[in-house]
Protein backbone atom coordinates (compact mmCIF):
# COMPACT_ATOMS: atom_id res chain seq x y z
CA UNK A 1 0.00 0.00 0.00
CA UNK A 2 1.36 3.53 -0.67
CA UNK A 3 2.39 5.50 2.44
CA UNK A 4 3.00 9.20 2.91
CA UNK A 5 5.98 9.49 1.80
CA UNK A 6 5.80 8.00 -1.79
CA UNK A 7 2.20 10.08 -2.99
CA UNK A 8 2.31 13.09 -5.05
CA UNK A 9 1.35 16.27 -4.22
CA UNK A 10 -0.41 17.77 -7.32
CA UNK A 11 2.47 20.38 -8.60
CA UNK A 12 0.88 24.04 -9.05
CA UNK A 13 1.98 25.27 -12.17
CA UNK A 14 1.48 29.57 -12.38
CA UNK A 15 -0.99 30.55 -14.65
CA UNK A 16 -0.24 32.06 -18.30
CA UNK A 17 -0.82 35.81 -18.36
CA UNK A 18 -3.13 36.26 -20.96
CA UNK A 19 -1.77 37.41 -24.46
CA UNK A 20 -1.56 41.06 -25.31
CA UNK A 21 -4.17 42.25 -27.75
CA UNK A 22 -3.64 41.28 -31.57
CA UNK A 23 -2.33 44.05 -33.61
CA UNK A 24 -3.93 43.49 -36.30
CA UNK A 25 -1.74 45.08 -39.75
CA UNK A 26 -2.43 44.95 -43.42
CA UNK A 27 0.32 43.54 -45.31
CA UNK A 28 0.76 44.87 -48.46
CA UNK A 29 2.53 43.05 -51.00
CA UNK A 30 4.00 44.84 -54.16
CA UNK A 31 5.59 43.35 -57.48
CA UNK A 32 6.54 44.32 -61.13
CA UNK A 33 8.95 43.60 -63.35
CA UNK A 34 11.09 47.11 -63.05
CA UNK A 35 12.47 48.17 -60.16
CA UNK A 36 11.80 51.83 -60.77
CA UNK A 37 8.25 51.53 -61.56
CA UNK A 38 7.88 49.42 -58.36
CA UNK A 39 10.04 51.95 -56.01
CA UNK A 40 7.83 54.99 -57.26
CA UNK A 41 4.88 52.89 -56.62
CA UNK A 42 6.06 51.85 -53.23
CA UNK A 43 7.07 55.17 -52.47
CA UNK A 44 3.26 56.59 -53.34
CA UNK A 45 1.66 54.07 -51.27
CA UNK A 46 3.31 55.11 -48.56
CA UNK A 47 2.99 58.31 -48.75
CA UNK A 48 -0.72 57.40 -48.74
CA UNK A 49 -0.38 55.73 -45.71
CA UNK A 50 1.54 58.27 -43.86
CA UNK A 51 -1.15 60.89 -44.97
CA UNK A 52 -3.63 59.54 -42.52
CA UNK A 53 -0.98 58.85 -39.63
CA UNK A 54 -0.73 55.54 -40.19
CA UNK A 55 2.32 53.51 -38.96
CA UNK A 56 4.16 51.68 -41.42
CA UNK A 57 6.96 48.99 -41.40
CA UNK A 58 8.74 48.83 -44.85
CA UNK A 59 9.10 48.92 -47.37
CA UNK A 60 10.99 45.56 -46.78
CA UNK A 61 12.82 44.02 -50.06
CA UNK A 62 12.10 40.23 -50.69
CA UNK A 63 14.12 38.44 -53.25
CA UNK A 64 13.79 39.11 -56.67
CA UNK A 65 12.39 35.63 -58.42
CA UNK A 66 14.34 35.45 -61.79
CA UNK A 67 12.55 32.78 -64.29
CA UNK A 68 15.31 31.79 -66.70
CA UNK A 69 13.71 30.23 -70.44
CA UNK A 70 16.45 28.08 -72.56
CA UNK A 71 15.09 28.62 -76.42
CA UNK A 72 16.32 26.79 -79.59
CA UNK A 73 17.86 29.35 -81.86
CA UNK A 74 16.67 26.99 -85.33
CA UNK A 75 14.72 23.79 -85.54
CA UNK A 76 16.40 20.20 -86.37
CA UNK A 77 19.95 20.39 -87.04
CA UNK A 78 21.54 22.95 -84.74
CA UNK A 79 20.84 21.88 -81.17
CA UNK A 80 24.30 23.97 -79.21
CA UNK A 81 22.78 27.01 -81.41
CA UNK A 82 20.53 28.22 -77.72
CA UNK A 83 19.22 31.30 -76.47
CA UNK A 84 18.40 32.23 -73.27
CA UNK A 85 15.99 34.68 -71.81
CA UNK A 86 15.09 35.92 -68.08
CA UNK A 87 12.14 37.98 -66.65
CA UNK A 88 13.14 38.88 -63.35
CA UNK A 89 10.26 40.30 -60.58
CA UNK A 90 11.19 42.18 -58.18
CA UNK A 91 9.19 42.14 -54.61
CA UNK A 92 8.75 44.63 -51.51
CA UNK A 93 6.74 44.21 -48.39
CA UNK A 94 4.72 46.62 -46.78
CA UNK A 95 2.91 46.41 -43.22
CA UNK A 96 0.46 48.95 -41.61
CA UNK A 97 -0.14 48.74 -38.49
CA UNK A 98 -3.17 49.29 -36.53
CA UNK A 99 -4.93 50.61 -40.08
CA UNK A 100 -7.92 53.11 -39.84
CA UNK A 101 -10.90 52.74 -41.88
CA UNK A 102 -9.87 55.79 -43.66
CA UNK A 103 -5.91 54.39 -44.93
CA UNK A 104 -7.70 51.28 -46.65
CA UNK A 105 -10.23 53.28 -48.29
CA UNK A 106 -7.69 55.50 -49.30
CA UNK A 107 -5.44 53.04 -51.05
CA UNK A 108 -8.16 51.37 -52.69
CA UNK A 109 -8.72 54.60 -54.60
CA UNK A 110 -5.34 54.81 -55.55
CA UNK A 111 -3.91 54.66 -58.89
CA UNK A 112 -0.66 52.59 -59.48
CA UNK A 113 1.06 52.08 -63.14
CA UNK A 114 0.61 49.02 -64.82
CA UNK A 115 2.82 46.81 -64.49
CA UNK A 116 2.62 46.52 -60.57
CA UNK A 117 0.42 44.01 -58.80
CA UNK A 118 -0.47 44.08 -55.24
CA UNK A 119 -1.78 41.71 -52.63
CA UNK A 120 -3.20 43.17 -49.80
CA UNK A 121 -4.19 41.02 -46.27
CA UNK A 122 -5.44 41.45 -43.07
CA UNK A 123 -2.91 39.36 -40.75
Amino acid sequence: MATEETKKTPVKRPRKAAAPAQVQRLRIKVRAYEHKVLDTSVRQIMDTALRYDAKIAGPIPLPTEIKKYTVNRSTFVYKDAREQFEMRIHKRLIDILDPAPKVIEALTNLSLPSGVTIDVKMV
